[in-house]
């Protein structure tokens, strides 16, 4: 059965950084785009990035410049890179490909 794991979330002050992890299959990653989606406290949930298995990229223009999205493939993940979080960052962000999500990983940014 096909999984994305999402790891790399937490707590994190304004202004401070982290890196978020979606593990995938081969047969996901290799053939498929993996999109970052996320949903704040009683917020709809929405598109952050999206990264194409030719490494094509696009950024919602919320997070552009702060956000960045990237791919390993030796390790089958795919990164989103978190820069000068906002408290309205604050969300759990979701992966996805292939019309499966993963469980999520809750970002909080506060002081």
């Amino acid at each position: 059965q096909v999984q994305l794991v999402e790891s790399g979330g937490g707590l994190v002050q304004p202004g401070g950084s982290l890196r978020l992890s979606c593990t995938t299959s081969g047969s996901i990653f290799n053939y498929y785009p993996v999109h970052w989606y996320r949903q704040g406290p009683g917020k709809q949930r929405e598109f952050v990035a999206t990264i194409t298995n030719s490494g094509i990229t696009e950024i919602a223009n919320s997070v552009k410049g702060r956000f960045t999205i990237s791919r390993d493939a030796a390790k089958n993940t795919v990164f989103l890179q978190m820069n000068s979080l906002k408290p309205e960052d604050t969300a759990v962000y979701y992966c996805l490909a292939r019309g499966i999500w993963g469980q999520g990983t809750q970002v909080t940014v506060s002081s």
